[in-house]
């Protein structure tokens, strides 16, 4: 049983020509990897600010997906953002899961709230469990984002996605790489994701649990959002 995934960080729907929100080129950029899962990161939902539509919507009508959106954090308590998910399954249950930002902040980046999204997926018949996640820039939200990976993943038939802004040699990964396989192991030359235009390292990853077997994996070069689709074929 082949299906296939994708991770893919859309900085909003924001065409990275342009500047400009553009929900067509999204909706291609996706349609163009020919995905049956995609994470997505940096999503609007429904506000009152310019911009803040509910963009799962959108995409889910535009690429004739299944759509859920994951509310990390509300912008000035009315403008909400956080991770999606589209699924050509059903999505049987889906969980949204704080990562709150630390009280004490001794970094001088920016702190964000964001959240790990939980799903159970129907498979044709086999449960899949797809953790989507955006790490935060500092050590220390990205610390509280892997412990809540760590939580919340399941032992058999999960796949996590998302941009977690480290290089495949942060030690922070070391635990994921211990527990899952790295798809972007199957591909031949660099896997870089980011800067989409001219990428220069890997941020972007589709991890799986042993027992699903990754057949093959792509970085797609679409200049679309600020980093590019990262795609992975896989069977059960």
């Amino acid at each position: 049983m082949e299906f296939k995934v994708m991770t893919f960080n859309t900085q909003h729907c924001m065409n990275f020509m342009t500047r400009r929100i553009d929900y067509g080129v999204m909706a291609e950029a996706i349609k163009a990897c020919s995905p049956d899962i995609v994470a997505l990161n940096e999503i609007r939902g429904q506000g009152v600010a310019e911009g803040y539509d509910a963009q799962m919507d959108i995409l889910a009508k535009m690429t004739d997906m299944k759509g859920y959106f994951a509310e990390a954090i509300r912008f000035e308590e009315k403008n909400p953002y956080g991770n999606g998910l589209l699924s050509k399954f059903p999505i049987l249950s889906a969980e949204v899961i704080p990562i709150p930002i630390p009280k004490v902040r001794p970094y001088k980046g920016y702190y964000e709230d964001r959240c790990l999204l939980k799903a159970t997926l129907d498979i044709r018949g086999e449960r899949l469990t797809v953790l989507v996640i955006h790490v935060g820039l500092n050590p220390d939200e990205a610390e509280r984002a892997i412990d809540t990976i760590l939580e919340n993943l399941p032992k058999e038939k999960c796949i996590l996605m998302g941009d977690f802004n480290m290089k495949p040699d942060h030690s922070l990964l070391v635990p994921i790489f211990e527990r899952m396989q790295d798809a972007s192991k199957q591909i031949k030359g660099d896997t870089f994701t980011f800067p989409s235009d001219k990428p220069d390292r890997k941020i972007d990853y589709v991890f799986t649990t042993p027992d699903i077997n990754i057949l093959s994996a792509s970085i797609h070069k679409i200049v679309a959002s600020d980093h590019r689709p990262h795609t992975a074929i896989l069977e059960f």
